[in-house]
Formats: C-alpha cells, sequence, structure tokens
C-alpha cells in the first residue's frame, strides 16, 4: 500500500532535526513570506540561491532562512544538491523537506508528512497533488503529469500517482543515495529512479498544491511538467 495515512504526531522537537531545503531563483516577490510560514514550524530552513538576480538572497536571509549562493544559474537540480550535502554536513539533521520557493505547498503538509517520517520511521515520502481532491491542475498539465507517473512506474516499479512534486521527504539514509548530476528539471525523475535502486521503505501522501495567481503569472507550470516528460523520454 503506497498511500500513507494521517501520521501519529511527533513531539515538537523532533521536527528540530528536519531541514528544509528550497531551491531558490528569482523569487524576490514570495521568498520572504514562503520562508517566514516555514518557520512557524520549522526551525531549520535553507535557501539555495541559484544565481538569482533580484533580491530574493537577502529578502530570505532576513527572513531566517540560511542562505548558500551559485554564482550562476545552474538549475534546480544542481541548486538540491548544494542543500544536500549541506544538510548532510550537518551532524544533528535526519531529514529533509524539499520545497518550492513560489508559494504553492502548505507548510502543514510539510509537517505532516516529515511527522509521518518521524514516527513510522519511513524513508521517503513522496507529495501527490493526484491523493488530494482540493487541487486542480489544467487538463493539459494534469495529462502531462499522469503521463509522467505511467512512464516512472514502468521504468522504476513505484506505482506513484505523481511522480514531479517538489514536496518531498528523505531521510538521512535516503539523502546517501542521492547524488543529482542533472542539474535542469530532469532532476526530478532522477531522484526517483536513484530512491528506487535504493529499496528503502516510500510511501506517497496527499498534498494540496496552491496554483497561485503568482505561480500562474510565472507562465511556468506547465512548461516544466512538459520539460520532465522529455526528461523522461530521453533518459
Amino acid at each position: 500500500m503506497t498511500l500513507a495515512q494521517s501520521p501519529s504526531t511527533a513531539p515538537r522537537e523532533e521536527l528540530d532535526s528536519v531541514w528544509i531545503v528550497i531551491p531558490l531563483f528569482n523569487e524576490a516577490e514570495v521568498i520572504a513570506s514562503v520562508v517566514q510560514g516555514i518557520k512557524t514550524e520549522f526551525k531549520n530552513v535553507v535557501c539555495v540561491d541559484d544565481g538569482s538576480s533580484d533580491e530574493s538572497a537577502v529578502l530570505a536571509k532576513t527572513a531566517g532562512a540560511t542562505v548558500l549562493q551559485h554564482p550562476m544559474n545552474l538549475g534546480q537540480g544542481a541548486a538540491l544538491q548544494t542543500g544536500f550535502d549541506y544538510v548532510v554536513s550537518r551532524p544533528e539533521a535526519t531529514h529533509v523537506v524539499t520545497f518550492d520557493a513560489d508559494g504553492q505547498h502548505r507548510v502543514r503538509d510539510a509537517v505532516e508528512m516529515a511527522q509521518l517520517a518521524l514516527t513510522k520511521r519511513i524513508s521517503v515520502i513522496y507529495g501527490s497533488r493526484f491523493l488530494d481532491k482540493r487541487t486542480k491542475p489544467g487538463l493539459k498539465k494534469r495529462i502531462v503529469l499522469k503521463v509522467a507517473a505511467l512512464m516512472t512506474r514502468a521504468f522504476t516499479g513505484l506505482r506513484l500517482t505523481d511522480a514531479h512534486n517538489g514536496l518531498r521527504v528523505l531521510s538521512r539514509e535516503a539523502l546517501g543515495k542521492v547524488r543529482l548530476e542533472q542539474n535542469g528539471m530532469s532532476h526530478a525523475s532522477e531522484i526517483v529512479h536513484q530512491l528506487a535502486k535504493s529499496r528503502l521503505s516510500w510511501r506517497e501522501y496527499p498534498v494540496e498544491v496552491l496554483y497561485t495567481e503568482y505561480s500562474k503569472k510565472k507562465g511556468q507550470s506547465l512548461l516544466n511538467s512538459i520539460n520532465i516528460l522529455i526528461d523522461l523520454i530521453v533518459r
């Protein structure tokens, strides 16, 4: 069974061992509020500024995040790997939650997923928008993501309903199995492929994806989904 049930509540102090990793690129309009929202529940937030040309890094740091910086834009996969390496260097860290910078994820979902990983000792938890009835992606995006999930299932054997959701939890052991070499959007499928080989325990968890006016205005959502599908086909 891949659908995770609601977790027993982990003690609040256990969340102090969980690090939020946010790949960051030109999100000055929203990153402060994203970090502030996360900080209400998680003590440790690291943003990897991937060569932003705006004030994203300054705003993230002011909001309370640890900020690592790439001197130039290397891609989301490279930003995540930098964040993973940083967390592994922290001996107190037990888990990572990957979280998008654009405000599409709910902090409450991240808390519940982290608590589930902690209390049930699950190595990897993938967020799924298709297990949550509140999320209503557009038809084209839904089709692309469904096809990507089917292809991922064929390649890895993992029966995921949403293989490329940016909200996921990885234990320290799982982090040791991931070494991202694809810097662009193909990192999403690369993570799933590498973790599938590890045979670590995993679950999916229903999460709401907030398609805000800001994210729609940026116009990246469908394009990113198509890029993911192309990467899957090429790989």
